[in-house]
């Protein structure tokens, strides 16, 4: 499992998702659907202090995208800034997800050699489609599978350390342009 940085907080979506945002991420996205009518400049500032208050004052690592909604609204209210909501439903973010342990599989007994090759083709199949989140998930049974390893060690720690270097090199060569978050556990 990869470690959120400490300027992220995961939010818990409607559907059951939950998703890491840094706190000028999420500044972008009310600035966004407000179609920039906001001061982005004091946007941000209360999004860092709505920020600040989950995940420093509560020690929370994760909220709801309500609370959090909540909160800005506060935060905005006391600054007189009202948000109205768009007419247009904003979509949740799409999520693109792929099983490394299945990948892993699918390579047999040329292991490596042909793994990451696949990891590659899988990633930009993923990117095709414009994902906000491209996810991984079975990383720790695809690391033994490729190992042959019974029990976690540290050449196991090393091909994860690997897997996650380079699918993270991949995806910035791939989605240069593109603003997506990567999630591998």
């Amino acid at each position: 499992m990869i470690w959120l940085g400490s300027e992220y907080l995961m939010f818990e979506m409607p559907s059951g998702e939950s998703v890491a945002f840094s706190s000028d991420a999420i500044a972008v996205e009310i600035v966004d659907e407000t179609q920039g009518d906001l001061d982005v400049h004091m946007v941000k500032q209360a999004a860092n202090a709505v920020y600040h208050y989950f995940k420093h004052e509560l020690g929370r690592h994760s909220v709801t995208v309500s609370e959090f909604a909540q909160a800005m609204e506060k935060a905005l209210d006391g600054f007189e800034i009202r948000i109205l909501p768009t007419q247009t439903t904003r979509s949740l973010p799409r999520v693109a997800e792929a099983d490394l342990y299945r990948i892993a599989n699918q390579s047999g007994r040329s292991f490596e050699l042909d793994f990451f090759p696949r990891l590659r083709d899988e990633l930009r199949a993923q990117l095709a489609g414009s994902p906000n989140v491209v996810r991984f998930t079975g990383l720790r049974s695809c690391v033994k599978v490729l190992t042959g390893a019974k029990r976690w060690s540290s050449r196991c720690v090393a091909l994860e350390d690997q897997i996650v270097g380079y699918v993270r090199e991949c995806l910035c060569a791939d989605a240069a342009q593109a603003h997506c978050m990567l999630v591998v556990d």
